[in-house]
């Protein structure tokens, strides 16, 4: 499972943590995690993972311009041979997330990924009850692909 993410701020880097715990949780077993952010991410590593979780911050509206690039550079490349893989995200933002929710819906959904867990939206400081909510996303798709 490939792990896609853009933590600038402590509040996107405490959720990618409960997300990442979630995925590397010792009950789900044969599941590799590889966690990159998002401007180093490739084509080649989307294509050697069986599913991915996805994090940015909401900035002016939109997902982070890091999570765009990352669309960007696998889009094409990856088209035909990762539809139907299994996906979720999170999402952080100061007082609104919907821009950056519809834009990941969007390229997913022409990616044909499939979401396999309800997106975790923040505003404002996340709280126990959303660092939980990260936690299951990540371990909801990380044992999805267990098997």
């Amino acid at each position: 499972m490939l792990i896609v993410h853009h933590t600038p701020s402590p509040h996107c880097q405490a959720m990618f943590e409960a997300v990442l715990s979630g995925a590397t949780d010792p009950e789900i077993e044969d599941v590799r995690v590889v966690r990159v952010p998002a401007l180093s991410a490739t084509a080649s590593d989307v294509l050697a993972a069986d599913g991915y979780l996805l994090g940015t911050p909401a900035n002016l509206g939109y997902m982070s311009g890091a999570l765009k690039h990352f669309f960007d550079q696998v889009y094409y490349p990856c088209l035909d041979a990762t539809r139907g893989r299994p996906f979720g995200y999170w999402v952080h933002g100061g007082n609104d997330v919907t821009g950056a929710v519809r834009g990941i819906e969007s390229i997913t959904t022409g990616l044909g990924w499939r979401r396999a867990a309800e997106a975790v939206t923040v505003t404002g400081e996340p709280d126990k009850g959303d660092t939980e909510r990260c936690w299951e996303l990540g371990a909801t798709v990380a044992a999805g692909l267990m098997g």
